[in-house]
């Protein structure tokens, strides 16, 4: 599983690198990251944040557009940007619709024969990466590892977060935080999952998960009040929060901010950003 370097950026006195591979973990199809390294890790590893993109995007847009670099360059911590699904795998009507298959991978192992060889975001995320990024010498801490993410990719922070115990800390802007009970996600496990959202439930919805979940936890999840998407019934923060309450946890374990007129676009993320960075900082540098 060698890399191949793609591109190259200085920033902030670090290095945005996008790196490719053959994916095993995706059925042998090529995958990329962006990987930023903060300028201190020319003296040796640092801990790494992984940041999980939303619907229709791919490991450019935090990079891009999340904000993220200043701050993780100043905290001296490495941001991981994967992609959020296999690209290529030629899965009949995955190019259907822009909520599912490329574009959507749901950060799950797919169950379903068709798309269990290549849909398998969960272990790409967790395992393979950095298997990956440590074989190839890469100066990331894994043992010091926290991880956020968007929309989708805020409900693949807050599941890999609560069903492993490998992160130190999760965030998330917007997140499909009960994905079991809105539209997006009754669509995705459908198609990926044979057991469809009852295996879901078990697997991949925060709101089940942070149930079943023992010892201390560190969340922020922030929304914004006008996003269209918690409008529509899609992201249900108040039933994760709910369940974490009844689970046990208080404000200083989970907490979930509404910010008053914010949307689900990148101006929001970037608005927050900064705090995100700061929180997980605050662990992965304990």
């Amino acid at each position: 599983m060698a890399l191949e370097k793609v591109s190259s950026n200085k920033a902030y006195e670090g290095e945005l690198v996008k790196y490719k591979f053959k994916s095993a973990a995706l059925g042998g199809l090529d995958a990329q990251f962006n990987i930023f390294l903060p300028a201190n890790a020319a003296r040796g590893k640092v801990p790494v944040l992984i940041y999980l993109a939303g619907l229709t995007c791919t490991e450019d847009n935090g990079a891009q557009k999340g904000g993220f670099l200043r701050d993780a360059a100043a905290e001296g911590i490495a941001l991981l940007f994967p992609d959020t699904s296999p690209r290529g795998a030629g899965v009949k009507g995955e190019d259907d619709d822009w909520d599912f298959g490329t574009g959507a991978g749901f950060y799950v192992d797919a169950t379903n024969s068709e798309y269990s060889k290549h849909y398998n975001m969960f272990t790409h995320v967790t395992k393979e990466l950095p298997e990956v990024l440590t074989q190839a010498s890469l100066p990331v801490d894994f043992s010091r590892q926290s991880i956020f993410g968007h929309s989708m990719g805020g409900h693949g922070a807050l599941t890999l977060y609560l069903s492993t115990k490998q992160y130190r800390s999760s965030s998330a802007f917007a997140p499909i935080a009960n994905p079991t009970a809105c539209p997006w996600g009754q669509k995705a496990f459908k198609g990926y999952l044979t057991g469809g959202t009852e295996e879901a439930a078990e697997k991949y919805d925060a709101t089940h998960l942070i149930k079943k979940r023992d010892g201390p936890v560190h969340i922020l999840i922030d929304y914004g009040t006008a996003d269209q998407f918690y409008k529509q019934g899609q992201l249900l923060p108040e039933n994760f929060l709910k369940a974490a309450r009844d689970a046990g946890y208080n404000e200083m374990q989970v907490r979930v901010r509404s910010q008053e007129g914010y949307d689900h676009s990148y101006y929001f993320i970037s608005t927050f950003g900064a705090d995100h960075i700061h929180f997980h900082a605050n662990f992965l540098k304990a």
